[in-house]
């Protein structure tokens, strides 16, 4: 009888926590601030490949485009995903510009693992 009752206690315990650690579905989703980042620098990297496609810009236009676009993905990697959503969305984004090797700055990493740390 014991031990049948202490395995519904840890049964209960578990189906508890996995419900505390269910985020609801605004959790899930990601903040327009950091769909407007990423959006931003969607644009900034389209923008960049434009620019370095094109045959009558020159060094000038290639370094600002190539700066607009460092500065939109360091605002993704400085942003400080609170929510389930942001963190997702944030992690999946990365990944992608990642897998295009374009993720490798030391900069880059710094900026991200201090977004994770806290602001006390």
């Amino acid at each position: 009888m014991l031990f049948h009752s202490g395995g519904a206690v840890v049964s209960s315990t578990i189906v508890a926590r996995a419900a505390v650690a269910k985020p609801s579905p605004q959790e899930q989703q990601s903040s327009n601030h950091l769909q407007g980042l990423i959006e931003t620098h969607r644009a900034a990297y389209v923008a960049f490949g434009k620019v370095v496609r094109d045959v009558r810009a020159d060094r000038s236009d290639r370094e600002r485009a190539s700066r607009d676009e460092e500065k939109a993905l360091l605002a993704i990697c400085a942003y400080p995903a609170a929510g389930e959503g942001d963190r997702l969305a944030k992690a999946r984004y990365l990944l992608e510009i990642e897998a295009r090797g374009e993720l490798d700055l030391p900069v880059h990493m710094q900026t991200l693992l201090r977004s994770t740390m806290s602001k006390r």
